[in-house]
């Protein structure tokens, strides 16, 4: 089944909400990076919360980059999303191991560490892109999307998101977003803040059987919750040769003339899928004159 974000509207207008299921996606991540169990946790909850904000995004060509640095053993988580949801990502060290939580928990914490920024880069097409860096609140991811929002946006947030791993493969994986309207009512809110604190978390709902459509009603339940669409989501990088034949002429005329004398050929690596892409003798010298 495909991974999939449902948008939605409650209580008049006054709440929005963004609930998904990416299991899908997130065991792509993990099999293409072969990375262990808390840095699965950390890449997917980033994935998932970025795959939502690229909905967020109102034009076909805008794009999203999401860079967390908590100063932890996995160093850098990288996402980025267009605007229909697609993502790809991947974090510095995929083989980062911390001791688990006292009550079995993965320690993402831990691995991602809780001194550093999460840094969001919308481009919009325009001469600059917007980009800003916030605290990281607690290096749990969830909790330092919820004081992005509440810092950069000023708009009263709850990011929940989970990833549940057993053994090699991702069983379960999803999150939602909910945020309030300026003109919500206390009414609205104080419904809202009795349905969080009464739902399970993402990944027990997931286990049970909920889809995307069963949480929305969890989350919004009491403030008649309306489905504005459903967009289908998922792991995909838009590499190419082309793209790694511009990466290998910005290093310049020079260095590549060094590489072609040295080697004689070329293999570039694409960080977010680690397809390689080999450039021949005769393909180099034919960057060389082009520069």
């Amino acid at each position: 089944m495909k991974d999939y974000i449902l948008r939605a509207i409650a209580g008049d207008g006054q709440v929005r909400a963004f609930v998904a299921d990416t299991t899908n996606m997130v065991e792509k991540a993990r099999g293409l990076h072969e990375t262990t169990k808390v840095a699965t946790a950390a890449l997917g909850r980033t994935l998932t919360a970025t795959s939502i904000m690229g909905l967020m995004m109102k034009n076909d060509g805008d794009k999203l980059t999401v860079i967390i640095k908590g100063g932890g053993p996995i160093g850098s988580i990288l996402v980025t999303s267009n605007s229909r949801g697609t993502v790809k990502g991947y974090v510095s060290n995929p083989d980062v191991e911390v001791e688990d939580y006292p009550n079995g928990k993965l320690n993402v914490a831990g691995a991602v560490g809780k001194d550093g920024v999460i840094r969001v880069i919308k481009d919009f097409g325009l001469k600059e892109p917007y980009n800003g860096a916030y605290p990281i609140a607690s290096g749990e991811i969830a909790e330092d999307f919820t004081n992005y929002f509440a810092m950069s946006e000023q708009t009263p947030s709850v990011v929940s998101l989970g990833v549940y791993t057993r053994e090699d493969e991702v069983e379960y994986a999803g999150g939602f977003i909910v945020q309030l309207m300026p003109d919500a009512t206390e009414e609205v809110i104080s419904q809202l803040e009795k349905n969080i604190s009464e739902i399970p978390s993402i990944t027990d709902m997931l286990k049970s059987g909920d889809k995307p459509e069963d949480m929305l009603e969890k989350v919004l339940s009491g403030l008649n919750p309306k489905v504005l669409d459903s967009c289908d989501v998922a792991f995909g990088c838009d590499c190419s040769k082309e793209r790694m034949a511009e990466a290998l002429i910005s290093i310049g005329k020079n260095s590549l003339i060094e590489l072609l004398e040295e080697d004689n050929e070329a293999e570039v690596g694409c960080q977010f899928c680690n397809q390689k892409y080999k450039f021949s003798e005769k393909e180099l010298q034919d960057l060389i004159d082009t520069i």
